[in-house]
């Protein structure tokens, strides 16, 4: 049955919210109504995804003069790292995880191959919260070894190797599911806390859902992302596909307040893992991940370790000869990694992770301890207010590719700085808003100023390391 769209009150003139509520909904029933559409478009994009992850591997590598519209590989580039990834980023903030139930080709292939594979139960080890996490952090680290953003044959590795992933966890468990989206895909955590801010949500009516059932004839729902729909309350797991749109009268696409999610957490409900994500994952890694190559204490530490090494050995960290599949080595454009790059570029990373890490959670411990119930929950709660800013952070990161790829163009880019510090600034103005938020509960009004000081102080440190990779170190580019 389809959903009824909100009827307007009697004698109350138009509204924009009327308007918007009407237009969710009816975006939500046409996705139900057009799968065949949306299935199309999925396999179309499936189509393009294939060929730009293929077809540059096996190509030369471009001449520095080559542009995106008379090279294949520029063009890939252009598409993976210029538009895709960042956007992708800013849909989740927007549209919640449309991206993954409408556009992942990912998504289309393994819950294609479940169709047809063994169908076997999902096990307790592959349901372990704990993948999200490790599986960011490991394609975060090994991306850069192998300079993902460069080079077509390292983008085959990560991005095909974790297709092919898909598609054998496809092919093993679940019966026309997306097991591999639900619990192992890597940037399934990331975007599972970036669509908490998201302003739209499939919302479930509890008590219409339990007046229906039974009563009323009935669309059949898979789910492909397993999400139990009846208790959804929030769009962190929703694939947003619309196929559940209309069920039992009881569930529509809908406006809500972009924050309400986070802002109404419960310390029982923050997750741990998630806290790990937003601020071991989406800021510190992914900050030393973006710094290292452009960072001049990287530099003095790499003429440190070799002169160590060339005094002491061992010398076989100076050589040049791992494979290209584990170290970038390309000695045809002069890039080439030893041993110690790799080693120093983990360490690195490593170490600006660790920094960050603590700092933030030590203060936002510092915060969680003037309020009521366990810190440690607190704890975990208050990191969810860092979303915006880790978020915009990565779009920046990314973004940054784009910037690099456009001045290869010859595009006029003058405007860019003035951007990035806009985007920092409303990200850790966003951030700031939801930790006097969540501080609400703290039982004096001096208590909720000094945990609000340690959580902006969390959020100043943040800043400042973008601010050294963007306005300091990479001034000028």
């Amino acid at each position: 049955m389809s959903t009824p769209l909100p009827a307007p009150v009697a004698g109350a003139s138009f509204r924009l919210a009327d308007f918007v509520a009407r237009a969710c909904a009816a975006y939500g029933e046409w996705l139900r109504r057009h799968a065949a559409v949306v299935r199309a478009l999925q396999w179309v994009v499936v189509a393009a995804y294939v060929l730009l992850v293929t077809v540059p591997a096996f190509l030369p590598l471009p001449p520095d003069n080559a542009r995106a519209l008379d090279n294949v590989t520029v063009f890939a580039q252009w598409a993976f790292w210029g538009a895709w990834w960042p956007l992708v980023i800013v849909s989740m903030f927007v549209a919640g995880r449309t991206w993954c139930g409408v556009l992942c080709p990912e998504g289309t292939l393994t819950e294609a191959a479940s169709r047809f594979g063994l169908h076997r139960a999902t096990p307790r080890w592959l349901r372990w919260a704990g993948w999200p996490f490790v599986a960011f952090a490991l394609t975060t680290v090994f991306g850069q070894l192998v300079s993902v953003y460069q080079y077509p044959k390292a983008v085959l590795l990560v991005l095909g190797g974790s297709t092919i992933a898909a598609i054998a966890v496809g092919l093993v468990f679940g019966r026309e599911k997306r097991v591999w989206c639900r619990y192992l895909c890597p940037v399934n955590g990331v975007f599972s806390v970036l669509a908490r801010m998201a302003p739209v949500h499939f919302r479930v009516d509890r008590a219409r859902w339990d007046a229906n059932a039974g009563h009323i004839s009935i669309h059949p729902v898979n789910c492909a992302p397993m999400v139990r729909i009846k208790r959804m309350t929030g769009g962190s797991d929703c694939h947003m596909c619309g196929r559940c749109s209309g069920h039992l009268d009881a569930v529509r696409l809908a406006p809500r307040r972009a924050n309400a999610e986070v802002t109404a957490l419960s310390p029982h409900d923050a997750s741990m893992w998630d806290a790990l994500l937003i601020v071991v994952g989406l800021v510190g890694l992914a900050i030393g991940a973006f710094q290292w190559s452009a960072s001049p204490w990287f530099v003095q530490m790499k003429l440190a370790a070799a002169g160590f090494v060339v005094d002491h050995g061992p010398a076989w960290l100076l050589a040049d000869d791992a494979p290209w599949w584990l170290l970038t080595n390309y000695p045809e454009n002069n890039d080439v990694f030893t041993w110690l790059d790799g080693a120093l570029i983990v360490i690195y990373i490593a170490v600006v992770t660790l920094v960050l890490s603590v700092s933030t959670f030590g203060l936002l411990g510092l915060a969680a301890r003037l309020l009521p119930g366990t810190a440690r929950a607190q704890t975990w709660r208050l990191s969810y207010a860092l979303i915006p800013l880790a978020g915009l952070g990565v779009f920046l990161g990314l973004s940054s590719l784009t910037v690099a790829l456009a001045k290869s163009e010859g595009i006029g880019l003058a405007f860019v700085p003035a951007a990035r510090a806009i985007v920092l600034a409303l990200g850790a103005s966003w951030s700031a808003w939801l930790a006097w938020r969540m501080l609400a509960s703290a039982r004096s009004h001096s208590r909720r100023i000094a945990a609000f000081a340690a959580c902006c102080l969390a959020i100043a440190i943040i800043v400042a390391a973008w601010t050294l990779l963007f306005f300091v170190w990479g001034a000028g580019k």
